[in-house]
């Protein structure tokens, strides 16, 4: 990562990732593999090897990904795709056959992910978290919270616990939320002389971040890797999970989780001392400087409140889905005089690099499915494993450690998210779930939500880690126990809870 241009560049991996891509399309089509659907593996593979080693910066990587569907699928033969590609048409006339795909059409499938409502959604979050940062609302809510806890250091910790739930029903940024707190506790750790590698500082900070992790899994909006998932299970499985639903699925594994990491911090990272002398006075200060609430901080109170109870009971007392009313909300938020931030406050702080690679990831996601490429991967990957006629407690079991393990390479789940569901819709199909498919599915997403290892695995982990508060061996130290004590958990919920409501 250059420091000066903030741009990632390494050419070693950039060229690997291009051999690979070669490599997979000189290979002779396998049995059941379409040659578009060989395109689309192994564009997977070169977006794969992208994404693990960052060769580029994502932004960069989903154009190149691109670029390739693009060429590679459009001079592909259509071959028995006609159907699924929803007939494509060259001067007029539905090709099939031995006729290429043509570039126009595999322009179609790389674009089509921007015209998914996911995008709208995770476009309209990010102006939503961006309008947090600009009335410093997000860090109003952290201090009130912290404020309240007061100077104990066990209280602190059920504190950044607090921040990361609350903030995770009104900011659907994991980024942004750990950008929140993590500063406040750097603040009063640093205020009463405490060093930057004390034990308190690590508690403190690993707390913060391993709590969005957990929150990441509990609430819909919390993150866009779910949106992903949502965007295929409904294009796929026909069935679009609310924000009610996933609630009521994952909020108690995420609450029972938070319950168990303030105990595990404890004991794997005593703090030096049980009391932050004039913390609260810290934390009252800090508030006294952001002044008393502003008109905007209101009317943001006022909207998030408002796009809560819209997303909790949609389909409930209203059919508006939660893209829609977001997109809704945030027209309200631009607007002059009334609105809460101009467009040239926010256009500067949008990462719209973000929303690029969330639009490409589905789109990726799109064509591995339509080219028949998911549904083979499935098959030659877990097939040998004999997961048909297996218990699907025992499934779960097996591919949820299959995808904490292929966790470690990924530093951002939406990529995973995007590789990895529509291979596991595929599968769902292989083993003939039937009406236990989108309970499956939705399960996986929540374990690909993980990213508790590694700071490396999630933008939030990284963000601590650059605080330099603690070190990978003391984040894996915690992680261990909460990995293991979250898998664990998502069996038992598959063999009670998620039974017992409909999930599975």
């Amino acid at each position: 990562m250059s420091k000066k241009t903030g741009t990632t560049f390494k050419p070693i991996w950039l060229i690997i990732s291009f051999i690979v891509l070669i490599g997979i399309m000189l290979i002779p089509a396998g049995n059941g593999l379409p040659v578009m659907g060989k395109a689309a593996l192994a564009i997977l593979a070169f977006a794969v090897i992208l994404w693990v080693t960052e060769a580029v910066s994502y932004p960069v990587s989903a154009t190149l990904i691109m670029g390739l569907i693009i060429l590679f699928l459009g001079f592909s033969p259509v071959q028995n795709l006609t159907e699924s590609l929803g007939n494509p048409k060259v001067g007029g006339e539905v090709i099939s056959g031995s006729d290429l795909f043509g570039t126009s059409n595999a322009l179609k499938l790389a674009f089509s992910g921007f015209s998914s409502s996911a995008v709208a959604l995770v476009a309209a979050a990010l102006f939503l978290a961006t309008a947090m940062q600009v009335t410093n609302l997000h860090k109003r809510l952290a201090l009130w919270v912290l404020l309240l806890v007061g100077n104990k250091t066990k209280n602190i910790v059920i504190g950044a616990i607090l921040v990361a739930i609350i903030l995770a029903f009104f900011v659907p940024s994991a980024t942004a939320r750990a950008g929140a707190v993590v500063p406040i506790l750097l603040g009063m750790v640093a205020a009463f002389g405490v060093s930057k590698d004390s034990k308190l500082a690590a508690l403190l900070i690993i707390t913060a971040v391993q709590a969005v992790s957990i929150w990441n899994i509990g609430i819909k909006t919390a993150a866009a890797q779910n949106i992903v998932a949502v965007n295929f299970i409904n294009g796929q499985l026909g069935h679009d999970v609310s924000w009610g639903e996933w609630f009521l699925y994952a909020a108690p594994w995420s609450i029972i989780m938070s319950i168990l990491l303030y105990f595990i911090m404890l004991k794997v990272v005593p703090p030096e001392q049980t009391e932050i002398e004039g913390g609260k006075q810290l934390v009252k200060k800090q508030l006294d400087e952001l002044g008393p609430v502003k008109a905007s901080e209101w009317r943001l109170i006022a909207i998030s409140l408002f796009l809560l109870i819209m997303w909790s009971t949609e389909k409930l007392i209203h059919p508006i889905d939660s893209s829609s009313i977001t997109v809704i909300a945030l027209s309200f938020m631009l607007l002059p005089k009334v609105g809460i931030m101009s467009w040239k406050e926010a256009e500067s702080r949008i990462p719209w690099g973000t929303i690029i690679v969330f639009g490409v990831g589905i789109s990726l996601g799109t064509v591995l499915l339509q080219t028949n490429a998911a549904q083979w991967l499935s098959d030659k990957t877990f097939g040998f494993i004999g997961l048909e006629g297996m218990p699907i407690i025992a499934t779960i079991a097996i591919i949820s450690l299959f995808n904490i393990l292929i966790h470690l390479g990924f530093a951002s789940a939406t990529s995973l998210a995007s590789a990895l569901i529509p291979v596991f819709i595929s599968l769902t199909s292989t083993i003939n779930l039937g009406d236990q498919s989108i309970g499956f599915v939705l399960i996986q997403q929540f374990v690909i939500s993980f990213g508790f290892l590694l700071p490396v695995s999630s933008p939030q982990g990284m963000l601590a880690y650059g605080t330099e508060t603690f070190t990978v061996k003391d984040f894996l130290k915690v992680g261990i126990p909460i990995t293991v004590i979250g898998y664990l958990l998502v069996v038992l919920f598959s063999m009670t809870y998620w039974k017992w409501i409909g999930l599975l």
